[in-house]
């Protein structure tokens, strides 16, 4: 007999907020992993300036279970949507 799951209530407590982010740092340690959130704004071709607005740590469980989520829904995406291409040099802008 396997136990029953329980049941999951999501709340948003009183300081919860959305944003929108187009740049994410992450730093690890043995610990855990740092995600920071923020916008970038390209200003000309030798300038680009990113305002951090928002640091989560996760354990790295959650980390590899916020992949496998985010590998899941971006698969459904392109599925949906055709493929999400990157350019180039996107990746070093978006992840460190």
């Amino acid at each position: 007999m396997t136990p029953s799951q329980p049941r999951i209530v999501l709340e948003k407590s009183p300081d919860y907020r959305e944003s929108y982010a187009n740049s994410v740092q992450i730093r690890v340690n043995l610990w855990d992993f740092f995600l920071m959130f923020g916008t970038l704004n390209q200003t000309s071709a030798e300038n680009v300036q990113i305002q951090n607005f928002q640091g989560v740590y996760v354990s790295p469980q959650q980390a590899k279970a916020l992949l496998n989520v985010l590998q899941q829904n971006v698969s459904q995406y392109e599925s949906a949507f055709g493929e999400i291409r990157l350019e180039p040099r996107a990746g070093a802008n978006f992840v460190q």
